[in-house]
């Protein structure tokens, strides 16, 4: 369902500006989104993996932040994502501590 709602976000900038702020951070999420799993669990970086997630977030708040102005709808959309990825982020943060 996460994926679907960044589907449809990404759809809905895309169709405003595809080459504005707001979809040049919905790639850049995609791609952290995607670094982030081989660097927590393949490579076992847990530390490199904090600063991907931090990144990754920073970048979904950015989003929610610049497509606020332009599309209301599409910034809604990467609130669950924004959450879920702040959780992910204080899980990763405290096995890092914890390690």
């Amino acid at each position: 369902m996460l994926y679907i709602l960044i589907a449809i976000a990404g759809w809905r900038v895309f169709e405003r500006n595809r080459d504005g702020l707001p979809m040049k951070l919905w790639w850049l999420s995609l791609l952290l989104n995607f670094l982030w799993p081989p660097t927590f669990f393949s490579a076992h970086q847990v530390g490199a993996a904090l600063v991907v997630i931090l990144l990754l977030l920073a970048t979904i708040v950015a989003f929610i932040g610049t497509a606020w102005r332009r599309d209301r709808v599409a910034a809604w959309l990467f609130a669950p994502y924004a959450a879920w990825v702040a959780f992910a982020s204080v899980l990763n943060g405290s096995i890092w501590t914890l390690n």
